[in-house]
């Protein structure tokens, strides 16, 4: 009796939507469920070379926080691609302005950095508020431990 691995296909699997509150939880732990969650590692079916996750739906990203001296301390770089063009955001800027930027940040990290993931990270929303439009997909509330 041989046993064989059995490769998953998108067409087979059925892709659901969860509702996660960040509302006062830490950004990694949040974050890294988050990205468990869109590549599908939570599921028996796993596959590593398809896209197999659920769709994320995170509300009230604006009241996320950070441990210890984080908040003050860290800072987010972008490239601007001319000579001396270096800009800095610190933490809390960047929430005042998009909050949804620093999950996205987060959990892009920690997705492939391939093809694969830059078709993984457009399951992730991101609403700075309670307010979501995705009523009709009825998301199932997901609860994660802070």
């Amino acid at each position: 009796m041989e046993k064989t691995t059995r490769f998953f296909r998108q067409s087979d699997i059925t892709q659901k939507w969860h509702l996660i509150d960040a509302s006062g939880k830490t950004l990694g732990r949040v974050a890294t469920e988050v990205a468990r969650l869109i590549r599908g590692k939570h599921k028996p079916e796993f596959t590593p070379n398809a896209d197999l996750g659920d769709f994320v739906v995170v509300v009230n990203a604006a009241k996320v926080k950070l441990t210890g001296k984080r908040a003050e301390l860290k800072q987010y770089f972008r490239y601007t691609g001319y000579p001396g063009g270096a800009i800095f955001d610190r933490f809390q800027d960047v929430v005042k302005k998009n909050p949804g930027r620093v999950f996205e940040h987060a959990v892009k990290g920690m997705l492939p950095h391939n093809k694969l993931g830059r078709q993984m990270i457009k399951k992730l929303k991101v609403y700075a508020g309670a307010e979501h439009p995705h009523a009709a997909q009825q998301p199932a509330a997901y609860k994660i431990k802070n």
